[in-house]
C-alpha cells in the first residue's frame, strides 16, 4: 500500500510540474534556512556548556546596591577565590583569570605574538578543555609553566613535540611547555592562545587587596550543591572583609548561562544574547510556516481539478482514510525531495552564512542532533503542509464531483486567511528589519565625545614602556604625530570599575556607600590627543607636574551623580588616598553606544600603562604615517613585530552584534518575502488559468487589459491590505519590546509601519499583476475555441 501511495504521488508530482516546482523551491529554501538557523542556534546554546561538570561551574559576580538601584559586574577582588575555597566546604575549586594580553613568543628564529591569560592552577581543573599533550592536573603547578593551544604550538614548533620545550616570552622570561590544548571550539567565550600562572608581581599588586576588583573568578561547587542556598550564605562575604563595603555582596552565576543570559537589570538577569537567538529562531519558523501556507494554498486551489479524481477513487472503493494517506504521501514525498535539495543548499550557502558571523559554523555530518532536526523538520513540514488539503480533498462527494458540481466558495475561506497570515508575517519581518537598521544607525550617529579619526593605538609592550618618553618626542619631532598619550586600556574598551571607599565634600553617607565609577588611567595630553572637550579646569599634565599623580578628572555624568556644583579644586578620597579634581570632561563613550554613560574618573598614572595613543599628522597620508611610526617603533622595540589598531575601526566593532542581527533579519526576511511571493505567483497563475474563458468573454465584450488586470489583482491586494492592518499592531508591540533592551534608542513612529506595509503591497502587486497582465493579454480566440 505504501509503495503504491508513493508511486501515485510521484506520478502526480511529475504530471503537475509547475505546481511541483513552485512548492519544491519554496520548501527547499525554507528548509535550508531552518537548517542554517538550527546550526547557529545549537552553536549558541553550546557556548561554555560542553564541560563534563558544566552543571557545577559558576562565575563570581559582585552586586552593589546604590540607593535601591542594583548594579552587578563580573570583575572581582584578588583574594576572593582563595577565601571562598578556604571558608566554604561546598567549593571544590576556585580560580582567577586576569585580563587578556598580547605577548611575544620566541622559539629559535620564530617570533610570534599571541593573546592569552594569566590564571590560577585550578583553572584547568574546572574547565576540562580537551588536551593533546600533557596533564591538566599538573600543567600550571610551576610559575614558569605554560599551556599552549594547538594552533600556537604548531606555529612555534611545527611538527616537533612541544612538551618540555622552552620558549621565551617578551624576549625576557623563559617558560616550559607543560601541556597543549586542542583548538578552542567556536562555542566558547574564552579566547586565549596560551595560559600561564598569575605572576608574583600581579599577585603583589592586586592579589591581596579586597578593595580592588581586577580578576574574573570561576568556582566549581560540589555535585548536588544548591547554588541558591550557597548564594544566600556567601552574600555578606565581602562585607566581612571590607568594613566600608556596606552595599556590596557577591553571588555565583551559572557558567552555562553566561553567553545567552548575560544582561542584568537592577541586579536581576533579564536576558541578553538569548533575545537574538529567539528572534532568529522565530524568523526561521515563520519562513517554514510561509512555505507550508504556500503548499496548502496551492493544493486547495487545485482542489477543483482533482475533485473528479477523488470521485472516481471513491466510486472504485477508496475510503477517506486511504485518500488522506495518499494526499499526505504526496506532501511528505515532495517535502523529502525538497529536503535533499535543502541539504545541498545548506552546504552551498554555509560559507556565505558564516561570513555574517564572528565564529564560523561547521556542518558536522556525524552529529545526530542535526540529522534529527533535519528529518523531524521534513516530516513535520510535510505533515503540516499536507494535512488540511488531504482532509479537504478526501471530503468531496463522488456524485457531485462526477457531475461537475463544485461547492460555491464561501465569503471567507481558509485560503484567504492563510494569505492574510502569510503577508502579515512579511509585514512583521520587514518592520523588524527596518527598526533594527534604524536603531543601529541611530546609535552610530551618536556623538562619541572625541575625534575617532586619525587615531591609532599601539601596545606599550617590550621596551616601549621604558622608552615611551623618547619615542613620543621622536614622533613629534619627525612630524608623524600631532599628539601622543598613554592609557591603561584601549580607548574603546570599557575600563575597570570600582565601588565603595569614595568620599567627597558634601557627599551623603548613602552616596559614599553606593559610589560607583568607571576608572580610566591616563597620562599627559590625554584630552588633546583624543580631542575631548573640557567644560571646566584643565588636562592632566603628569610629565610636567609630578603633583598630578594625585589629580583626577571627572566626566559630566560623575559630576551630576556626585551633586557637585563647582567640582574643580575640590577633593575626592578613594580609600586612604586623596585626589584633587583638576578638570571636568564632556561625556564620551567607552562602553556600548546603546547604553547610558557611566560616571567616570580619569586618574593620572605611569603604572601598567599598556596602550599608546597616537593622533596622526593629518598633513601626511595614513600610509606615510604608519611607515614612519613603524620605523621608530622598530628602533626602540626591535624584538616585537609592529602592530596597531585604528580607533575608528575598534569603535565600529561595538556595533558588530547588532549588525549581525540586522543582517540575519534582512536575509531571512527577504527569503520569507520571496517564498510568500512565490506562493502568491502560483496562486495568481492558477486563478487566472481557471478564469481564462471568463477573461476571453470579457475581452470580446470590450474589456481592456487594464480593467481585466485590476479585476484579477484587487482580491489579492485586499487580502494584503487586511494583513497589513492586522500585523501592524503586532509589529509595533514586538519592536517596542526589542527596543526596551536599549537605554539609548529610537522611538517607534507610524511611518515605519506605513513604509513596511507599502513595501509589502508593492511586492504583492508586482507579483500578482505580472500574471494578471499575462492572462489579460491572452487571445480570446485561443481561450474560447472549444465553446
Amino acid at each position: 500500500m505504501i509503495k503504491n501511495h508513493i508511486k501515485i504521488a510521484w506520478r502526480n508530482l511529475l504530471k503537475n510540474r509547475g505546481y511541483t516546482a513552485i512548492n519544491m523551491i519554496g520548501l527547499a529554501v525554507s528548509l535550508a534556512a531552518v537548517l542554517l538557523i538550527a546550526l547557529w542556534v545549537q552553536n549558541q546554546h553550546l557556548y561554555d556548556n560542553f564541560y563534563s561538570n558544566r552543571d557545577n561551574i559558576y562565575k563570581l559576580w559582585n552586586r552593589n546596591d546604590n540607593e535601591g538601584k542594583v548594579n552587578v559586574y563580573d570583575i572581582t577582588s584578588g583574594p576572593a577565590a582563595a577565601g571562598l575555597k578556604r571558608e566554604y566546604p561546598e567549593v571544590v575549586h576556585a580560580a582567577r583569570m586576569y585580563w587578556s594580553s598580547d605577548r611575544l613568543f620566541s622559539y629559535g628564529d620564530k617570533n610570534i605574538k599571541s593573546n592569552g591569560n594569566e590564571v590560577d592552577a585550578d583553572f584547568l581543573s574546572i574547565f576540562d578543555f580537551p588536551l593533546l599533550h600533557g596533564s591538566a592536573n599538573h600543567a600550571l603547578e610551576d610559575p614558569t609553566s605554560i599551556v599552549l593551544t594547538e594552533s600556537l604550538a604548531k606555529s612555534l614548533f611545527g611538527k616537533e613535540d612541544p612538551l618540555g620545550k622552552t620558549i621565551t616570552i617578551d624576549s625576557k622570561v623563559p617558560f616550559k611547555v607543560t601541556a597543549v590544548l586542542k583548538e578552542l571550539p567556536s562555542y566558547t567565550d574564552f579566547n586565549f592562545g596560551y595560559l600561564t600562572q598569575i605572576t608574583p608581581e600581579r599577585e603583589k599588586n592586586y592579589g591581596t587587596d579586597w578593595k580592588t576588583n581586577s580578576y574574573y573568578t570561576f568556582v566549581e561547587l560540589k555535585a548536588g550543591s544548591d547554588v541558591r542556598a550557597f548564594n544566600k550564605k556567601v552574600e555578606p562575604f565581602v562585607r566581612t572583609k571590607v568594613s566600608e563595603a556596606k552595599g556590596s555582596s557577591i553571588f555565583l552565576y551559572p557558567m552555562a548561562r553566561m553567553h545567552l543570559y548575560n544582561r542584568f537589570e537592577n541586579g536581576v538577569s533579564v536576558g541578553g544574547q538569548i533575545e537574538q537567538v529567539r528572534l532568529v529562531t522565530g524568523i526561521g519558523l515563520l519562513i517554514l510556516l510561509i512555505a507550508c501556507i504556500n503548499f496548502m494554498n496551492l493544493a486547495t486551489a487545485r482542489s477543483q481539478k482533482r475533485s473528479k479524481e477523488v470521485g472516481v477513487r471513491k466510486v472504485v472503493g477508496a475510503t477517506k482514510k486511504i485518500l488522506i494517506q495518499q494526499f499526505l504521501s504526496e506532501s511528505i514525498l515532495l517535502t523529502f525531495v525538497s529536503g535533499i535539495i535543502a541539504l545541498g543548499l545548506t552546504v552551498l550557502f554555509l560559507p556565505v552564512f558564516n561570513s555574517l558571523l564572528d565564529k564560523p559554523l561547521v556542518m558536522d555530518w556525524t552529529n545526530p542532533f542535526m540529522w534529527g532536526v533535519g528529518f523531524a523538520s521534513m516530516l513535520l513540514t510535510g505533515f503540516l503542509a499536507g494535512v488540511y488539503p488531504a482532509f479537504v480533498l478526501s471530503a468531496f462527494k463522488p456524485i457531485k464531483t462526477l457531475k461537475g458540481m463544485v461547492a460555491k466558495p464561501r465569503r471567507i475561506n481558509l485560503r484567504q486567511v492563510l494569505v492574510v497570515l502569510q503577508f502579515g508575517i512579511a509585514v512583521v519581518l520587514i518592520a523588524a528589519t527596518l527598526v533594527i537598521r534604524l536603531q543601529i544607525d541611530f546609535a552610530g550617529k551618536r556623538t562619541v565625545g572625541y575625534h575617532v579619526s586619525q587615531l591609532i593605538e599601539i601596545p606599550a609592550e617590550g621596551d616601549m614602556g621604558g622608552n615611551y618618553e623618547v619615542f613620543k618626542a621622536e614622533l613629534l619631532r619627525n612630524g608623524l604625530a600631532s599628539q601622543v598619550t598613554r592609557t591603561g586600556w584601549p580607548i574603546t574598551i570599557d575600563a575597570s570599575s570600582a565601588s565603595g571607599s569614595f568620599s567627597w565634600e558634601g557627599a551623603t553617607p548613602e552616596q559614599e556607600k553606593n559610589s560607583f565609577f568607571t576608572i580610566v588611567k591616563a597620562e599627559s595630553d590625554f584630552v588633546s590627543t583624543l580631542g575631548l572637550t573640557l567644560t571646566g579646569g584643565r588636562d592632566l599634565d603628569f610629565a610636567r607636574l609630578p603633583a598630578d599623580s594625585a589629580s583626577v578628572m571627572l566626566n559630566e555624568t560623575a559630576v551630576k551623580t556626585m551633586g557637585l556644583a563647582n567640582p574643580v579644586g575640590k577633593y575626592l578620597k578613594w580609600g586612604d588616598k586623596t585626589y584633587t579634581i583638576v578638570g571636568v570632561l564632556k561625556d564620551f563613550i567607552t562602553a556600548s553606544p546603546y547604553r547610558d554613560i557611566s560616571p567616570m574618573l580619569i586618574r593620572a598614572s605611569k603604572n601598567f600603562m599598556m596602550n599608546i595613543v597616537i593622533r596622526n599628522n593629518p598633513q601626511l597620508s595614513m600610509a606615510e604615517n604608519l611607515r614612519g611610526i613603524e620605523k621608530i617603533v622598530k628602533k626602540f622595540n626591535p624584538a616585537y613585530p609592529f602592530t596597531y589598531n585604528f580607533v575608528d575601526q575598534q569603535y565600529a566593532e561595538k556595533f558588530r552584534e547588532q549588525e549581525q542581527t540586522a543582517m540575519l533579519a534582512l536575509v531571512f526576511s527577504l527569503l520569507a518575502i520571496c517564498i510568500s511571493c512565490l506562493g502568491l505567483f502560483g496562486l495568481a497563475s492558477y486563478i487566472a488559468e481557471t478564469r481564462i474563458k471568463e477573461i476571453g468573454i470579457r475581452k470580446v465584450l470590450g474589456a481592456s487589459v487594464t480593467g481585466i488586470s485590476t479585476m484579477l489583482s484587487k482580491d489579492f491586494i485586499k487580502l494584503v491590505v487586511i494583513a497589513i492592518l492586522l500585523a501592524s499592531p503586532i509589529a509595533w508591540w514586538a519592536m517596542n519590546t526589542w527596543l526596551n533592551d536599549f537605554s539609548y534608542r529610537i522611538e517607534m513612529q507610524w511611518w515605519m509601519l506605513v513604509l513596511s506595509g507599502g513595501i509589502v503591497i508593492t511586492i504583492a502587486l508586482l507579483t500578482v499583476s505580472s500574471q494578471a497582465v499575462r492572462a489579460a493579454r491572452t487571445n480570446p480566440v485561443s481561450s474560447m475555441k472549444d465553446e
